[in-house]
């Protein structure tokens, strides 16, 4: 089993300067995975034009709080416990390994805010911006077989793929989001192939990965 999940593929460490490996981590923590799907509930919650536009304040607080109530605190609380029961090595995940259970764990808890939010047959973006996380952690899991695929990638991919869709289908003009979108989807990557020792390759094929299950998902939804 140890054999299956021995790290091939890193690449060598390279001597950034101190304020670029900073940068690196800072954008790393503030674009985590766990947090995107909030900001994106975020988004449509209080900044697209129609998605939320009759609810309540208190039902737009509620939708925003449960959205990363699920797929930010429960999983990052499961995997902060995995590590004191020493499950993983690592609560930043940094073998194949160490991901196996937090990728469940992430699979489970997205399923259920993408399931809740279909049966209540809300806002059509939601529930596709929900199955498309809950499909991207399938195929992280799926690819942790063969090689460590990038989690910030798949994040990314999701989100420049969201966006776009919105620009393509939506009944307003929204350029500057996509821009920025693309702009922090970018910015991951960069951070990550900073810091992290993920190859082009596992950064690309998650970015490609995470796009992929978006489109689905808003085929599906749509």
């Amino acid at each position: 089993m140890d054999a299956q999940f021995q790290e091939d593929n890193r690449r060598p460490a390279v001597n950034y300067p101190a304020p670029v490996r900073f940068a690196g981590h800072f954008f790393s923590v503030v674009f985590h995975p766990l947090f995107m799907p909030g900001y994106l509930a975020l988004y449509l919650v209080y900044i697209d034009a129609y998605a939320y536009a009759s609810a309540s304040p208190q039902v737009k607080l509620f939708r925003v709080l449960s959205v990363f109530f699920s797929t930010a605190f429960l999983p990052a609380f499961c995997i902060f416990l995995l590590k004191q029961l020493r499950f993983i090595d690592s609560i930043f995940l940094r073998t194949r390994k160490d991901r196996i259970i937090p990728y469940i764990i992430c699979m489970t808890w997205y399923f259920w805010i993408w399931y809740v939010s279909k049966n209540l047959r809300e806002n059509t973006a939601m529930t596709a911006m929900l199955l498309g996380v809950f499909l991207s952690s399938i195929a992280g899991m799926m690819a942790n077989i063969y090689f460590k695929i990038s989690m910030h990638g798949l994040a990314a991919g999701c989100l420049f793929a969201f966006f776009l869709w919105l620009a393509f289908s939506g009944p307003v003009a929204i350029g500057s989001y996509l821009a920025l979108a693309t702009f922090i989807s970018g910015l991951m990557l960069t951070a990550r192939f900073i810091v992290s020792g993920h190859s082009s390759r596992e950064l690309y094929a998650g970015f490609l990965a995470g796009m992929l299950c978006q489109l689905v998902a808003v085929a599906i939804a749509g």
